[in-house]
């Protein structure tokens, strides 16, 4: 038999209290989880930009998650828009490029576009693989340069929509602009809250060379206002790869202590551009390769920039061993871009993750090489905030 001397009856108040707590929480639970599905929801729509002077057609596959959005081609797998609000809720589209595909296929120095099959520089357009030496077209004085005179950047790529962004896809031919192997390349983007997210995949039938990136110009101010000298930028990277009078890696590893390529705290890009250094001299600014700090293959902060006007800052996140940093060198106001607007000397920035430069050349810098039976996986995240 229960004792029952202590047992005390629940006031109406408690026993309410006990009766719908547990509903209360299931019903704050499913308030929860509506919200965060309404936050990582990303709407895809998908459009036509055109026709290029072929006759091909052009997709527009615009991102948007009602905070952020981006526009991206099939053309180059191209990012031609990015619009990120600055501390006051402002937005401006924060990378160059152009308002049609005639900008894209005239004199476009890569705005926005996918590289391949190698980015940056190969040396004198010749690299030896297996015993046979492979010569490339050259189209950057010397050397070649971010795929050849067609690279991946001008060519069309397949796509489809997939959860909170698009996927592309470009087969290249065994030979395509010297290379060897046909090599088929997946690059998903993705919008997700902050951050634009770029998944590069590629795999091959025969032994051969790989260096994929994005050639964004960035601009934080928005795109076409001014130059980006008193941006801050920060490189988490003690070292960078010297070069030669035409931009190629000397092979050295050099400390970055003591130099104008020391950003490991944070410094106005404008603050030593116009040192008297050799390594300027040679690109007409920074045009050089940063050793990333930390393991490769492990995805960590390589570099931050803060544009104080507008309070944006873009954090740029990856798992490669190196970053290209560019500012604009060689742009020079005769340029119209998206509105008619100028892009003048240093209008903007590059970083562009990657491999090293010439890298199938050099022993001593992380290989390139890809062999059948292997996939080659890289991911990059540009992401945007505010202070």
């Amino acid at each position: 038999m229960t004792n029952t001397r202590f047992q005390r009856h629940p006031t109406p108040q408690e026993a309410f209290v006990r009766t719908h707590t547990g509903k209360l929480v299931l019903f704050l639970i499913f308030l929860l989880s509506l919200l965060v599905g309404a936050e990582a929801k990303t709407t895809v729509k998908k459009e036509s930009f055109g026709k290029t002077k072929d006759g091909a057609a052009v997709e527009l596959y615009t991102l948007t998650d009602g905070q952020f959005e981006a526009r991206i081609i099939t053309y180059g797998g191209t990012v031609i828009s990015l619009k990120a609000p600055d501390r006051k809720g402002h937005y401006d589209d924060v990378v160059l490029g152009f308002d049609s595909i005639a900008g894209y296929e005239g004199d476009d120095p890569y705005f926005g576009a996918l590289i391949g099959r190698y980015g940056n520089r190969i040396a004198k357009g010749k690299f030896t693989l297996d015993g046979k030496t492979y010569t490339l077209a050259t189209n950057n004085g010397p050397n070649s340069l971010h795929g050849g005179k067609r690279g991946f950047d001008k060519r069309i790529w397949a796509a489809k929509e997939i959860p909170n962004g698009v996927e592309l896809k470009y087969v290249s031919k065994d030979g395509e602009e010297g290379y060897p192997g046909t090599l088929t390349a997946i690059v998903r983007y993705t919008l997700v809250k902050d951050s634009l997210k770029i998944d590069y995949s590629a795999t091959t039938d025969k032994d051969t060379v790989l260096n994929l990136t994005n050639h964004s110009y960035f601009n934080l101010a928005g795109q076409g206002n001014g130059d980006i000298l008193s941006h801050e930028m920060k490189l988490n990277a003690a070292h960078f790869t010297p070069v030669d009078d035409t931009l190629i890696p000397t092979g050295k590893i050099q400390s970055v202590a003591g130099t104008p390529f020391d950003f490991r705290a944070a410094t106005a890009i404008g603050k030593r551009i116009n040192d008297n250094d050799e390594q300027l001299k040679f690109g007409k600014g920074y045009d050089h390769n940063w050793v990333l700090d930390g393991a490769a293959h492990a995805e960590r902060l390589a570099a931050e920039v803060y544009e104080a006007k507008s309070g944006r800052v873009m954090q740029v996140w990856t798992d490669q061993p190196g970053i290209q940093f560019y500012t604009g060198n060689f742009l020079d106001g005769s340029i119209k871009g998206k509105a008619g607007k100028a892009y003048p000397l240093r209008s903007a920035f590059c970083l562009e993750t990657q491999h090293f430069p010439d890298s199938p050349n050099h022993k001593n810098f992380p290989s390139t090489e890809l062999k059948p039976k292997q996939v080659f996986h890289s991911s990059t995240t540009y992401k945007f905030l505010t202070r």
